[in-house]
């Protein structure tokens, strides 16, 4: 009941809850083609009359041999093969299906191994069956290997063909996928670069800009001609502001790629209008500047203006109140960039602690312009910021390549689907063009391979068969045109010259007695070509029987 039970719970999962799927009835449909196409020779045969018990047997065993051969040639093809090939001693028209079953067996096998293992154990057990056992003559040994390579070893080259080209094509298919979902990513990480450059600028501008209102806001609230009452608003005015330049920071720290540089430019805002913005927000800022900032690239100009605008405003946030000094500078092929405040005369103001991010960001926006940064306290307790950035050169660049300069992606391309699941709907997973690209070209390599083995191996193993046929079957019963010509009607057999040690089996329906046959080493199958009659041990006639 046990077994009963599990054979019914298998028929169940079969069947999907009672209804096969479209896949079991597709593989239903393609078996029961097979078995009727491959079973009509050997039924035919079987009802052509006259029939005997020991046929029908034979017919009904061969047909039980193709069922099996049938129900086994999709999980071991190589088996349904090897069926087809032994069914052949039962029912000669087995002959018909090997081609189908070896077709299938090259076009379901993963590797070739399992074939050309079989392949050598039919050859080598054929051989041995038909010249050891059976005494079966080279001639039909010769018939049954050709059987074997045509019937066999051809359709299954032809068949490992096709399954290397079905694997191109998914090769390819990969491949394209591949390079679709390279495409998407390099598309989605510009735009993610690009709202980390909005970010930083957000970042930068307004933080300099809530940074000066705070420097406004505490000079309302020291200021002497003011009430209380207002000291108090600009001071509530200059705290909500500190903490509204906090909250920006942690933000806009979200929205940063990891590990990654500002790379944005300011507007165009020369060194000297930003020294004046600060002036008139109230910092006591002194600018000395000598080198003409149109005579400088714009990566420099750049890069300067970012160093000012954030030491500035580390002093304006930083030390309140503190003179800064300011200065640019030619030496050489460099420019000197140089921002030092002085202690704040009553203390720093009281809000969070600096996390260092500004410093970080601008050294890696100096490294890439090929410059380099020092920052840090003086001894006296105030703040100095240095740069120094080559005005020619080359410009250092990470591996990722500056952010404003997004690689170009064909909107046509990046607009196609994205690699989805295989054709059954199951995910597949991510493949990258690397990998794609060398399983493509793996693939491409194959299908050439298989290709030159389906065109030359049947002519290299015909030809190797008919070297091996040809000496056994012609040695000793070659007659040259010439000893054959010198042979006359009437002549004792024992005084012909040149008459071969031995002579070729007699051919299929000849039915004159007395005859001997040989050929003239037509290659490669050493057909009879003469025909010699004896009558009393004298030749009575002589002809060619093989043009």
């Amino acid at each position: 009941m046990g077994s009963l039970a599990a054979v019914e719970s298998w028929w169940a999962a079969r069947m999907g809850g009672g209804r096969w799927s479209r896949a079991d009835q597709r593989r239903l449909a393609g078996d029961a083609a097979l078995w009727l196409v491959t079973a009509a020779p050997i039924g035919y045969a079987g009802v052509t009359p006259p029939h005997s018990g020991r046929d029908t047997m034979l017919t009904v065993c061969a047909l039980l041999v193709l069922t099996a051969a049938v129900g086994v040639s999709r999980r071991w093809p190589v088996a349904a093969l090897v069926m087809a090939v032994l069914g052949s001693l039962l029912n000669g028209n087995f002959l018909f299906a090997i081609p189908v079953f070896s077709y299938l067996a090259g076009r379901r096998s993963a590797t070739a191994t399992p074939a050309a293992v079989a392949f050598v154990a039919l050859a080598a057990g054929g051989t041995v069956l038909n010249l050891g056992l059976l005494g079966a003559g080279a001639a039909t040994w010769f018939l049954l290997a050709s059987v074997l390579l045509f019937a066999g070893v051809f359709p299954w080259l032809v068949g490992r063909y096709r399954r290397q080209q079905h694997e191109l094509i998914e090769a390819g298919r990969w491949h394209a996928e591949a390079l679709v979902r390279e495409e998407r990513g390099a598309a989605e990480r510009i735009r993610l670069r690009e709202r980390a450059r909005i970010a930083q600028e957000m970042h930068d501008s307004l933080g300099h800009d809530l940074s000066l209102i705070a420097l406004r806001a505490a000079a309302l609230e020291v200021a002497a001609d003011l009430d209380q009452r207002h000291r108090a608003a600009a001071g509530e005015l200059r705290a909500s502001v500190a903490t509204a330049t906090e909250r920006l920071h942690e933000i806009i720290g979200l929205l940063r790629e990891e590990g990654g540089a500002s790379s944005t430019r300011p507007a165009e805002e020369s060194v000297a209008e930003l020294v004046d913005g600060a002036r008139e927000a109230g910092m006591a800022v002194r600018l000395a500047a000598t080198p003409d900032a149109a005579e400088l690239p714009a990566r420099v100009r750049h890069a300067a203006h970012r160093v000012v605008r954030e030491a500035l405003t580390n002093a304006a946030r930083y030390a309140p109140g503190a003179a800064v000094d300011v200065r640019l500078a030619r030496a050489g092929d460099r420019i000197e960039v140089a921002v030092v405040n002085a202690p704040p005369p009553a203390g720093p103001l009281p809000g969070p602690p600096s996390h260092g991010s500004g410093l970080l960001a601008l050294a890696e926006r100096v490294r890439l312009a090929g410059g380099s940064l020092d920052a840090g306290p003086r001894p006296d307790g105030g703040f100095v910021v240095r740069a120094g950035l080559p005005v020619t050169g080359p410009v250092a660049v990470d591996s990722t390549g500056p952010a404003d300069e997004p690689a170009r992606v064909d909107p046509g391309r990046a607009a196609r689907p994205a690699a989805g699941g295989d054709r059954t709907g199951r995910a597949e997973p991510p493949e990258r063009p690397a990998e794609a690209e060398r399983r493509l070209r793996d693939a491409r390599r194959r299908v050439r391979r298989s290709l030159l083995a389906a065109l030359g191996a049947p002519v290299g193993l015909a030809l190797v068969l008919s070297l091996v046929y040809y000496p056994v079957a012609t040695a000793g019963t070659v007659l040259d045109q010439a000893t054959f010509d010198a042979m006359r009607v009437g002549t004792v057999r024992a005084e012909l010259t040149g008459l071969p040690r031995r002579q070729l089996d007699r051919p299929a329906g000849a039915g004159t007695a007395g005859c001997e046959y040989y050929t003239d080493g037509n290659f490669p199958l050493a057909q009879p070509t003469w025909r010699l009659c004896f009558a009393d041990g004298r030749l009575v006639s002589k002809e060619r029987i093989n043009q």
